[in-house]
């Protein structure tokens, strides 16, 4: 599928989610968010960014004496994000509508990085995980959490044949965790099951340059 034509599928997706993002996403998917951003260590002072911060459910996870910049394709989602924000008081938080295949941050910006149910949900991960290893210090963590296919041979074939419909929902059901990291160039320090039947893996790696 055409690259732009799969971003613009997304980008509507998810302007029909916003409005029940929460209610869909919030509580089912809790205990993986909780321990991604768990597994980051943020400390006082560290600066994190956050890919595919959608309507802001993970603010409330972060301690406030760290520097957040949130980005996300959808602006429909970053309003909700906005309101978030304000309500909780969070001061040391910016949030920004970016494309995150070509993000518009310097080198080495960023002591760490998080994308929660983000990375099968872009038309290119890899050009996704890329930036953000590139944004991140040497040596700085990043933590992926995310549906990835399955390594069960069966179950494998499945997410294959729905692969087309789920693309067309704004994410991919069948994206492969090895390729993806080898493409990157990153290896894994922690990979851990999440969420409901552990169909979900959180990834955590260090930025090695």
């Amino acid at each position: 599928m055409d690259a732009a034509l799969e971003k613009r599928q997304v980008e509507r997706a998810y302007e029909l989610y916003a409005p029940v993002y929460d209610f869909i996403f919030d509580w089912i998917f809790a205990p993986g968010r909780v321990a991604a951003v768990k597994h980051l260590d943020i400390q006082r002072g560290d600066s994190v960014l956050e890919v595919g911060i959608g309507t802001g459910l993970n603010l409330p996870l972060y301690p406030p004496a760290c520097r957040l910049t949130g980005i996300d394709l959808s602006a429909e989602m970053l309003d909700k994000a906005v309101e978030r924000v304000q309500t909780l008081a969070m001061p040391n938080v910016t949030l920004k509508v970016m494309d995150a295949t070509s993000m518009d941050f310097a080198d080495d910006e960023f002591d760490k990085a998080v994308a929660t149910y983000t990375i099968s949900a872009v038309p290119d991960p890899v050009a996704v995980l890329r930036e953000m290893r590139r944004v991140v210090k040497p040596g700085g963590v990043l933590v992926t959490l995310n549906h990835f296919r399955s390594e069960r041979r069966v179950m494998g074939w499945l997410e294959d044949l729905v692969a087309p419909l789920c693309t067309r929902l704004g994410w991919k059901s069948n994206l492969a965790l090895g390729p993806l990291l080898a493409a990157v160039g990153l290896e894994p320090e922690v990979v851990a099951r999440a969420n409901m039947f552990n169909g979900w893996r959180l990834v955590k790696c260090v930025n090695r340059k």
